[in-house]
């Protein structure tokens, strides 16, 4: 990774989205028949998820980004142990994957096993408790075995039923867990989130044949975008196999946007990006900065995920922005790479509402903080969030990736526009998301 400030040029495809390829299998796996999936995203994340649940009894072979999961219907898993994968206590490892624990945490509570959900140093430090008590509310038998709210999460399969929960978060991980977990209720279960998380798990869960309903109550006297979603899944007798074809993801996308808004003369195509409104916060963000995006060749492919190609051109004058409220839960992901395009733009920006960002793989406020002071950025940490005074002469210097992908990726990007070279601390993290991103970085240089 060296120092380049000539124009980036090129084509590229990004890989699959990581949200759309967890739930095409967990989904697939509890549906009625043969699912074939296009564009899956190949990382280690989603590798968990295809472990658990090859260990759970369903067979899934793959080849490439090509996935055929063969579904056994919602009562059709088996325990580990039972599959000729016995371990203590049936344990199922999730790697660094939040979303492979937090959703399977939802799945396996209506189960008729037993089972221990376990993972990385990473992941025993974040938090499931927010997943532990709407399970709990349903009856689930689900707790952590520390007895600090953190994994490992010891799973006994009980009879559910439904509950209207509402979240203090807006957070598809809780969101899809209690939805997965509805699947077995005695009777409908209600999410109410403050404000709309991505829709993936609705949308799928609709596609293999649930009853869905989704509605958005706008606060009294509030912005046109200001209110809350609620969410209402009727228990289905059963899910029925469909194939998925998944979109290129947003959030590996945006490194490249950022890094040709950056970097003088630079013109970039990205095919096939997921572009579904719960997630394209990032387009705005642009845009509001000064920035044209051009959106073209939309495509709504059959389980109504939305996509396109996107021509991002180097934006002279970019100037700093207010992000927060209901726009956070649409760019949680892309906040890294968006504070580092701040701090290139002149003026100031402001993040808020972003409290999230310290409970992700790394505490991503104080990560992104502490490492662009480290490059000479002008940037002063909040509780919920972070300022940006740009316009600053940024240098090189050492980053501690935490061993998070985003962070890596982000300041592998920025590189691009310091003086001097910026080193990075395990930057093999990328594999988790992005396992060819450097490759894909270099092919436009």
């Amino acid at each position: 990774m060296t120092t380049s400030c000539s124009p980036l040029k090129g084509t590229i495809r990004v890989p699959g989205d990581k949200s759309i390829s967890h739930r095409s299998i967990m989904i697939g796996s509890l549906a009625r028949g043969t699912t074939h999936i296009t564009g899956f995203l190949n990382g280690a994340d989603c590798l968990s998820t295809i472990s658990c649940f090859r260990k759970m009894g369903i067979e899934i072979t793959q080849k490439g980004s090509d996935v055929t999961v063969q579904g056994k219907g919602l009562r059709g898993l088996t325990s580990p142990a039972s599959n000729g994968f016995a371990s203590p206590d049936d344990l199922l490892d999730c790697g660094n994957s939040g979303t492979t624990m937090r959703l399977i945490s939802g799945i396996l509570s209506a189960q008729k096993f037993s089972t221990v959900l376990t993972g990385d140093d990473s992941l025993k430090k974040r938090p499931m408790d927010r997943v532990i008590k709407p399970l709990a509310e349903m009856g689930a038998d689900i707790r952590s075995l520390s007895g600090n709210g953190l994994a490992p999460l010891s799973v006994n399969g009980k009879k559910l039923h439904g509950i209207r929960y509402h979240s203090p978060v807006a957070s598809a991980q809780v969101k899809s867990c209690i939805l997965l977990a509805g699947l077995y209720a005695d009777s409908e279960t209600t999410v109410i989130e403050p404000f709309l998380s991505r829709d993936h798990t609705e949308r799928m869960l609709t596609a293999f044949g649930a009853d869905v309903s989704v509605r958005f109550e706008k606060k009294c006297g509030s912005g046109k975008d200001e209110g809350r979603s609620v969410v209402t899944l009727d228990p289905p007798e059963e899910l029925f196999a469909a194939d998925i074809s998944v979109p290129g993801d947003i959030s590996s996308a945006a490194y490249f946007i950022a890094a040709s808004l950056m970097v003088p003369g630079s013109e970039i195509l990205i095919k096939n990006v997921g572009i579904n409104p719960t997630r394209n916060g990032i387009l705005d963000v642009a845009e509001a900065m000064g920035a044209e995006i051009e959106v073209t060749d939309f495509f709504m492919n059959g389980k109504g995920e939305p996509s396109a190609d996107l021509l991002v051109k180097y934006s002279a004058g970019l100037h700093g922005t207010e992000i927060g409220g209901s726009l956070i839960p649409r760019l949680i992901d892309e906040i890294p790479v968006i504070a580092a395009l701040s701090c290139t733009a002149e003026g100031t920006t402001v993040i808020r509402d972003a409290a999230e960002l310290k409970v992700k793989e790394s505490n991503r406020i104080r990560v992104m903080t502490e490492n662009l002071k480290a490059v000479g950025a002008d940037i002063t940490e909040t509780e919920d969030g972070m300022i940006i005074h740009g316009g600053k002469p940024l240098h090189g210097g050492v980053i501690d990736s935490r061993k998070d992908h985003r962070i890596a990726m982000t300041f592998s990007v920025l590189n691009l526009v310091t003086d001097g070279e910026i080193r990075i601390t395990d930057p093999d993290c990328v594999d988790i998301s992005y396992p060819t991103f450097y490759d894909d970085l270099n092919s436009l240089q």
